[in-house]
């Protein structure tokens, strides 16, 4: 016993001294925080965003039923020709389905290539933006030249536009990091680029797609650091320029005139006829609604019950609640994207999340638009509900940012999980 006692006592001492050698060598001091991959992954960190996108499907299948509900008086329409009553309701189906697929095809390309594309998507959306402009090229719907013929569909390239100038945004601010604080180097730039998107839209006329795009570019300057005192002149700016250019034009005027009083005589049938119908279609619809397909204005009463004022039917048939109940959905949905890229800038994934909160900003505001329009509250623009509202171009868009959004999620769980994104 003496004997194996006196081996194995070497044999700590050789072992011992050998550790402590190695020891001697490392490059960090050991006691510190020890960081190793769990032996088994927390379910908070697997698979993607499920409450996100169960969210966004509650939203496209509701879409579906009303979209169908607020165009079923279509055929009556002699505007639209011979069409059958189920019409608005195929072609927006197979827009969330092109979207879909749309939207798979976006999830598969990694953030670090968007990132790269990000100043070739810019100048390919500039180019759409020229070429709608174009007669015999551009499509001319109520005397607006917004939408580019493609057969199957007919695409909008203001919508690119907003996705196009969120990720130019996004790339720019981390490519100016080191010169934010400089009002030439770092934002002047980044400003003449919105400017020169802006008169391609004005010209079509599209104000509300410049107002959103301009929000956009405003707040992801604001989230990548952009010092405050710069940020709130370039807001004043903002704002000047949108009075011009209500200032300068008539009918934009007449539609300011038109909000402030919808029932005026003057106003009730000409700018102002869509705010007080929808007006009307609220009111009627009171706490709880008329009922689904009781809606009395989308027959022939409210001008694009379908598009644009898709809530004024959803107010008239499921009442205060399903207003509230919209509202509250796209609020949980901007604070969820939000906090996704949040979560992208904690690890250190700047542009990711950058791109992430442009998203939450572009979804956030547009809803905000379009509820306020729908309600009185602001004049009309011409904005549709995202996810919502009958328009391929329009969905398409939407889901391919909610894809995008996916990814940067998807890309954050890899890396807590201790992968590569």
């Amino acid at each position: 016993m003496t004997a194996v006692s006196q081996v194995l006592g070497r044999m700590r001492s050789w072992f011992g001294g050998a550790q402590e050698k190695a020891i001697d060598v490392l490059p960090v001091r050991l006691g510190g925080p020890q960081y190793h991959r769990p032996t088994q992954t927390p379910a908070s960190v697997l698979g993607l965003d499920q409450a996100l996108i169960w969210v966004v499907i509650g939203l496209l299948a509701w879409s579906l039923i009303m979209v169908y509900s607020a165009s079923i008086a279509m055929p009556d329409n002699p505007r639209f020709g011979k069409i059958a009553p189920t019409h608005f309701l195929m072609r927006h189906a197979m827009s969330i389905g092109m979207a879909f697929v749309g939207a798979l095809l976006a999830f598969q390309v990694s953030m670090a290539t968007w990132e790269r594309m990000a100043r070739k998507l810019f100048l390919v959306s500039l180019v759409l933006l020229v070429a709608v402009l174009i007669p015999h090229v551009g499509t001319v719907v109520n005397g607006a030249r917004r939408w580019l013929s493609l057969g199957i569909m007919n695409f909008q390239p203001s919508e690119l536009a907003k996705f196009a100038v969120l990720i130019y945004a996004a790339d720019y601010m981390v490519r100016k990091m080191e010169v934010k604080e400089r009002f030439f180097r770092a934002v002047l730039p980044m400003g003449l680029a919105v400017v020169l998107v802006g008169v391609l839209l004005l010209a079509e006329p599209d104000m509300g797609a410049f107002m959103v795009i301009v929000v956009i570019a405003m707040g992801i300057l604001f989230l990548g650091g952009v010092n405050a005192r710069m940020f709130f002149l370039i807001a004043a700016l903002v704002v000047l320029a949108f009075v011009l250019i209500i200032a300068t034009s008539e009918w934009r005027r007449e539609r300011i005139f038109a909000y402030l009083n919808p029932w005026d005589e003057k106003h009730a049938l000409g700018k102002g006829y869509q705010l007080s119908h929808a007006l009307i279609a609220i009111g009627r619809g009171e706490i709880f609604g008329v009922g689904l397909g009781r809606s009395v204005e989308k027959l022939h009463w409210l001008p694009e019950a379908h598009t644009d004022f898709l809530l004024a039917v959803i107010g008239e048939e499921f009442g205060l609640v399903g207003v509230l109940l919209i509202a509250v959905t796209f609020l949980w949905l901007t604070r969820r994207i939000m906090l996704i890229g949040r979560q992208a800038i904690a690890l250190d994934r700047v542009f990711s999340g950058l791109v992430a909160e442009g998203i939450a900003i572009w979804m956030g505001f547009q809803a905000f638009i379009n509820m306020g329009v729908n309600l009185g509250a602001l004049p009309t623009k011409g904005l549709t509900l995202p996810l919502m509202s009958f328009g391929g171009s329009a969905i398409l868009m939407n889901l391919i940012a909610i894809a995008v959004v996916l990814r940067v999620d998807y890309e954050n769980k890899l890396l807590m999980k201790g992968g590569h994104a």
